[in-house]
């Protein structure tokens, strides 16, 4: 009986899906059915700027695959950046430099404090449970973005870390009140 119970759970276990653009219809879809308050626009946003910062994060840190190779790099100082809390740290950042009407986002860790660790985003709607919600992982598969939802994972048990959340957030770059517009919306961007 235990193995009947064991393989429907894993049943359910899904691959997370690739996106395949910022504008990906099936990623923006899935963030609105995450409940009927949900801003289609909002949705939009999400998908674009997950999407966007992976693929800008992958030319900055000149990220190679598989993941294991660059975090060697990394490691050994041959890569500025690209462990998965730095892929989860900045897309943290560059989503809370927006205004949210609908959706809130979470610091989701999987094999906590050994070394097969992994940090992603996740994004419910605002109030929703941790475990409803959608990953961002554009770690994974080096600079692309997959997602999946949280309970479907077949790879990471996540849970959700508002402590770590609060500390990510706490060491987000301010914009430079002295910079010019066109300064601050270029910092912005690169971000």
């Amino acid at each position: 009986m235990l193995a009947a119970i064991s393989s429907v759970a894993q049943a359910r276990k899904k691959e997370p899906e690739f996106a395949t653009s910022a504008n990906d219809p099936v990623l923006r879809a899935k963030i609105i059915a995450l409940a009927p308050s949900i801003d289609p626009e909002d949705a939009r946003r999400v998908a674009e700027i997950a999407y966007t910062t992976g693929r800008d994060l992958k030319k900055e840190w000149r990220v190679v695959w598989p993941p294991g190779l660059h975090n060697f790099l990394v490691n050994t100082g041959q890569r500025k950046g690209g462990l998965c809390f730095q892929f989860a740290e900045r897309l943290l950042w560059r989503l809370s430099g927006q205004n949210w009407n609908t959706v809130e986002f979470h610091w989701a860790e999987s094999f906590e404090r050994t070394a097969s660790e992994h940090n992603v985003i996740v994004v419910t709607a605002k109030g929703q449970d941790f475990y409803q919600g959608i990953i961002l992982d554009n770690w994974r598969y080096g600079g692309r973005l997959v997602w999946g939802y949280v309970l479907q994972d077949p790879f990471y048990q996540w849970h959700e870390n508002k402590s770590q959340f609060a500390r990510e957030l706490s060491k987000r770059p301010q914009p430079n009140p002295s910079a010019t517009p066109a300064t601050s919306a270029t910092a912005s961007a690169v971000e």
